[in-house]
């Protein structure tokens, strides 16, 4: 299979799941919303930044790392060393889950008070904090599949997390309406470890099958390098190839790992200090949190809906631009940057149309919230920017411009910061909306002017 068929099957495979998930996902946002209410909400999305943080530290940079290294050693026909390094870096992920599972538990108070600035986040923290472990799980056997450019079991563990997060939610709250009348917001956090432990025991009961699948079709296309029989899935692990495989798996998971923890920082940062800027507009706590609640769990979801496509490309566009990079084949590259960023913005300039058509119907008629509808309008604007900039981004991550990228994305979100700190105050919650739509456009212009650099230098070398 040609690696433009590789990455048309992996994209519309990952599509399909995705629209399938966002799609269970938005109206599940539509039953969160009439069921908890905006400051609901609003506490709810509070913690996610939390959450973030714990997963860049523990498993981000580790699940890139496994899927780099694996596409690399099956391609060399190395498949035991590709399963050896996925079980160390497995091991490593869920060990620091582990420990930040721990930690977060015992500083919930400190996090919630201190940092969110909401005591009623102490319980939605301790529960949120099991959701970790599980992560780290399933995140590093999807990054080993897509490192193998086989994307049914992340598709499937997607779906199985989407799914049973909403049935827990949905059964806990008939439970206790049943039972009490009312049911409070840390259900939905409850559903969230549900969904994770599900996905996690999916993806590790089907992988031992996948594996020994693989080994027999892949059998005879080896390499002379000696590699497990195809009856046993997993290799043997000694202290020496533990050993060996972390000092391959560090140098590659650590720049990754505060990559995304500087960003998600910033992240941080942005999202916490919204409610407390909107104060300082002269609103209420109340009526901040509620709007930031129908910004980020209402409007924002609405705008991202369709970044199921380009976040599909995205995933298997990174490995195969740095595949084709190995090859030296310069103008398949070009022609698929090309390609693939003219269709991400063609989606974004599409999508901006039919939200600023519909985009006041979907947030009266689907969410019950005239404000919902006013965000979707002025965010219409960044679909363009904000679709192309994720396949922009794994392009020059393929090309091996991983400080680019890190660059670019904290540009980025300096532009945000910036409209939190100093346009909401004055201009209220439109103050930042401006600032987003700046943020994305910078990161556009930049990430194109670095990609054009890299492809004048390629070329350069082809002449």
């Amino acid at each position: 299979m040609s690696r433009k068929q590789t990455i048309i099957r992996g994209t519309i495979i990952l599509t399909i799941t995705g629209f399938l998930s966002r799609f269970m996902g938005f109206f599940y946002r539509i039953f969160l919303s009439r069921t908890f209410g905006e400051e609901g909400v609003g506490l709810y999305q509070l913690i996610f930044p939390v959450y973030a943080l714990c997963y860049s530290l523990t498993t981000a940079g580790i699940e890139t790392a496994i899927s780099r290294t694996v596409a690399r050693k099956v391609s060399l026909g190395k498949e035991r060393e590709a399963r050896e390094f996925l079980l160390t870096g497995l091991s490593l992920s869920f060990f620091l889950a582990c420990i930040c599972m721990v930690a977060m538990q015992k500083n919930t108070a400190f996090i919630a008070a201190t940092i969110l600035g909401d005591e009623r986040c102490i319980p939605l923290l301790t529960i949120l904090s099991y959701t970790v472990p599980c992560s780290a799980i399933h995140s590093c056997i999807c990054g080993y599949c897509y490192g193998l450019k086989q994307t049914s079991i992340p598709a499937a563990a997607q779906l199985v997390e989407q799914t049973t997060r909403i049935a827990g939610v949905w059964l806990l709250y008939r439970l206790l309406i049943q039972d009490q009348g009312n049911a409070p917001i840390t259900i939905a956090v409850c559903g969230l470890v549900i969904g994770e432990f599900f996905s996690a025991l999916y993806t590790t009961s089907i992988l031992p099958g996948f594996l020994k699948g693989r080994s027999v079709l892949r059998g005879p296309r080896r390499r002379a390098s000696p590699d497990l029989p195809a009856k046993r899935a997993f290799p043997s692990m000694t202290a020496g190839i533990f050993c060996r495989n972390l000092k391959e798996l560090l140098p590659l998971s650590v720049p990754l790992t505060a990559n995304r923890v500087l960003i998600n920082l910033l992240q941080s940062i942005e999202a916490i200090s919204i409610p407390g800027r909107l104060q300082r507009f002269g609103l209420g706590t109340s009526e901040a949190l509620s709007l930031y609640g129908v910004l980020n769990g209402m409007a924002l979801p609405c705008i991202l809906f369709p970044s199921a496509v380009t976040s599909s490309i995205s995933i298997m566009l990174m490995p195969t631009v740095a595949e084709i990079q190995a090859a030296d084949d310069r103008h398949e590259m070009l022609d698929i940057i090309k390609k693939v960023t003219g269709a991400c913005f063609t989606l974004g300039l599409f999508c901006c149309l039919i939200f600023l058509l519909f985009g006041s119907w979907v947030g009266v008629t689907l969410f019950g919230s005239r404000t919902a509808g006013k965000f979707i309008l002025t965010l219409a604007w960044i679909c363009p920017f904000l679709y192309t900039n994720s396949a922009l981004s794994s392009i020059i991550n393929g090309l091996g411009k991983t400080s680019s990228t890190l660059f670019v994305n904290t540009f980025s979100l300096l532009i945000r910061i910036a409209g939190v700190f100093y346009a909401i105050p004055r201009f209220g919650i439109q103050g930042y909306l401006w600032g987003l739509l700046v943020s994305q456009l910078a990161a556009t212009l930049l990430s194109v002017w670095i990609i054009c650099l890299n492809t004048r230098n390629i070329k350069k070398c082809t002449s």
